[in-house]
Parts: structure tokens; sequence; C-alpha cells
């Protein structure tokens, strides 16, 4: 397993160069600790290209490469000859690609997705997370997971993980709609994208090309009272969402007119998910949330908060809509069925995996994540769910001594179970030391 960054957006701090490192070997730690990976099998790379962080470059201590960045077809050069490596060295082997900058994250993730094992957990990983959230929170609203396809979004942000979320939303609603281009165009009018500049429409000059499938036309967007531009603000109160969604990076963007102006939602448990990490990048505090909007809300965030206290003995719950729920088990999955690619609908299948793993009254107290203590059983979850959609999709040639035919007599319970077994666990013998006669 493999987990390579550039360095160059690191969380929310920026380009950090050769010091995001530390990312890659994060990632594999849970991917250790929550999916059972040999801790020898697994391998952490930093394609140093270069830093555009001017302090690094000033900095006679900085590590990496003190010259600016690669760019355009020199930096294509660099990450297809390190696929082409990697894959040639260790065939079955899966590239996670992390904390890229969103120039490139999408190019790189559709120019190798079909040819190579390997995804993006910034665009895909917190897509899924997110589409879990999303889906539990139809169900926490009194509606089946399959009523998702009605709910109002309003998205902040425009960057990889935006988009991102975007994409998969959109297909997750038409694949509950029949996959056909009439269920495509209904669950793109669900969606309001909202960036720096305002609401994005047709209308808007120079258009970021991954934006454009969901501009809003100029008629819907009158027809609502809005215009290219608009406030979020204004989006939200004219809109009246069921889901206020963050992937800014901006800190406190849900501010209180936002807030104020998501009471006028049409949902009666309107669901906010302030989703950008560190903290301080955080839209809203689940403080700040509840206080304006009440009990009833739904509230996910991408960061930790601690739960809020509503002083009528009830708790606010702050869910933390963390990949790890995802990546680990997207990861298994895809080793243990020997995928050729990882497809939409294996992720898919894992966001409503992790959607469906929560208990009615978990749902019913706005609860819409499980507790990270259990990350193991969640992971051997998902890579079952994984597992079975690879058979389904005929993507399956095998894993060691489970070969294609064999995985599809697995039975769901019986899929669970080859999981299990196949988990690497760090159990230890006991030393037990004795004096010598």
């Amino acid at each position: 397993m493999i987990v390579v960054t550039d360095g160059s957006r690191i969380l929310g701090l920026g380009d950090l160069g050769v010091q995001g490192i530390g990312i890659a070997i994060g990632k594999l730690d849970l991917y250790v600790a929550a999916a059972g990976i040999n801790p020898q099998r697994v391998l952490p790379v930093m394609i140093d290209v270069g830093t555009n962080n001017e302090k690094l470059l000033q900095d006679p201590l900085y590590l990496g490469l003190q010259q600016h960045r690669l760019d355009g077809e020199d930096y294509l050069a660099v990450v297809d000859e390190f696929m082409e490596a990697v894959f040639t060295r260790w065939p079955h082997v899966i590239v996670q690609f992390e904390d890229f900058q969103s120039k490139w994250a999408f190019k790189l993730l559709q120019r190798y997705r079909n040819t190579y094992r390997m995804f993006n957990d910034d665009v895909q990983g917190t897509a899924g997370v997110a589409i879990a959230g999303l889906l539990g929170a139809v169900r926490a609203q009194g509606s089946p997971m399959t009523d998702f396809p009605k709910q109002k979004i309003v998205v902040a942000g425009a960057g990889s993980a935006g988009i991102g979320v975007l994409n998969t939303a959109r297909k997750t609603m038409a694949r509950m709609l029949g996959n056909t281009e009439s269920a495509f165009e209904s669950a793109r009018k669900q969606f309001w994208l909202v960036d720096a500049k305002g609401l994005i429409t047709d209308e808007r000059p120079d258009i970021d090309p991954d934006a454009l499938p969901f501009s809003r036309k100029s008629i819907e967007v009158e027809r609502h009272g809005l215009k290219e531009g608009s406030s979020l603000t204004e989006v939200v109160k004219k809109v009246k969402p069921d889901v206020l969604l963050g992937l800014s990076a901006v800190g406190g963007l849900f501010s209180k007119e936002v807030l104020e102006a998501l009471k006028e939602s049409t949902s009666t448990r309107p669901a906010i998910f302030p989703m950008s990490n560190p903290t301080k990048n955080a839209e809203c505090t689940p403080e700040e949330a509840f206080s304006i909007l009440g009990e009833q809300i739904l509230f996910a965030s991408g960061s930790p908060f601690n739960n809020v206290q509503l002083g009528n003995g009830k708790i606010g719950h702050s869910n933390q809509g963390n990949n790890m729920y995802l990546f680990p088990g997207i990861g298994l999955g895809t080793l243990l069925s020997g995928a050729r690619v990882i497809s939409d609908g294996m992720l898919q299948a894992a966001a409503e995996c992790l959607a469906a793993y929560m208990k009615d009254e978990d749902i019913d107290n706005g609860i819409i994540y499980p507790p990270i203590s259990s990350i193991r059983d969640i992971t051997q979850e998902v890579a079952a769910a994984v597992i079975r959609e690879v058979v389904a999709e005929d993507l399956a040639e095998g894993h060691r001594d489970m070969d294609t035919r064999e995985l599809q007599r697995l039975d769901k319970e019986e899929t669970l179970q080859y999981v299990k077994k196949s988990m690497w666990d760090p159990v230890y013998p006991t030393l037990v030391y004795r004096n010598e006669v």
C-alpha cells in the first residue's frame, strides 16, 4: 500500500514541500491500525518537485529541493514515471494520492484511475464520508436513504474537496434514480455551488471546467430571486436547503447571518456540515450552530469538536466526518478482491455501507457517524461491501488463494469473515522470563 503526496496542499496549511511526508506516514498508520494492513507492506512516498513556499525557499535548513515547483508537462512526466515504476515493481499495489493541490488533484485522478489501482483521498474519500453523512441526515429526517435525490444542498467551496463531493453526490442520486441521462440532469438541479465570488452560474466568466457541470442556469437562478455572484446568505435564504455543506477552508464562513438564514429551511432537521480542516478553518463551530438553530439540527464537521450541552438535559452531537471511516476499508476491499481499478460504484458502496451502519436510535438522536473506537469493525464492513461491489461489477481478479470464482461464491457473511481472517493483527507472543537453574 502506497500513500503519495507532493506536499503542495497539506490540510489547510498549504505548500509544505517535503515536510508534507508526515501526512503519508500518518495515513499509512491508519491503514495498519484500522484495516490491518501489515506494516511491512506499506510505503509512504514524497514526490519532491520543488516548492512555491517562499519561506522554505529561503530557509537554509529546508531539506527539499530549493526551487520553484515543476509545472505543466515537466510535472506530469515525473508523476507518470513514478506511477509506471511502482506498478512495474509491484503490479498489485494500491496507490492513494494525498494532499495534492486542486490544480492537479482532478487531472491526475482522471489521468490514472482507469489504468491503475489508485484513488485520491481528498477528492473521493472526503466525498464518500460526506455522502455517508448526507444519507444519515436523510434517515434522521425520517425518510429512507432512497429519498436522497430529493435533498436540496448548498455547497460552499469549489476546490478539489467541494467538487469531489458534488460529483459523488450527483452520481449517488443518479444511481438511485436509475442512472439515466435524465436522472443525472435531475440530480444536478439539487445543488447550489457558491465560491469566494458567490453563486456560480453559467454567466460566470472563465469558469473552472471542474465547476462547470454544477453552474446554475440563469433562468433557474432568476426563478429563485438570485443572480450570478449572489452571496451565501442570499442563496441559503432563497433556496431553503436541507443541507448546508462547507468545504471552503474559510474559518467562520457560516456567519450568524448565514445560520439565521438557514432557519427558513423547509426541512424539519436541517443539516450543517462545516467539513473544512483543520479546526481553525471550520466554517462554524457546533456551539454557534446549535445556539442559533436549536436542538433539532444535525451537525457534522471535518475537525473534532466536543458535544454541546443544550441546557435542557439534551446533547447536541458534534459528529466528525473523518475520512478514516472509509479509506482503510476501500483500500482493504480493493486489495482482497484484486479489483483492476477503483470504480465509482465501489466508492458509493462504501459510503452507503457506512450510512447504514448506524442504528436507528443513534440516528434519531442526531448521531450520524459511529465512534472511532469501533474503527476496525467499521473497516471490515466497508471492505466487505467494496468486495461485493467489485464482484457485481466484474472487476475482481482475486487475491492469493482466493480466486475470482471463489469470491463470487461468497455470501455476505462469508465475505465479512474472509475480510476478518485476512487482516493483520498486532498480537505478539508473551515473553516469559525465568531464572536459570
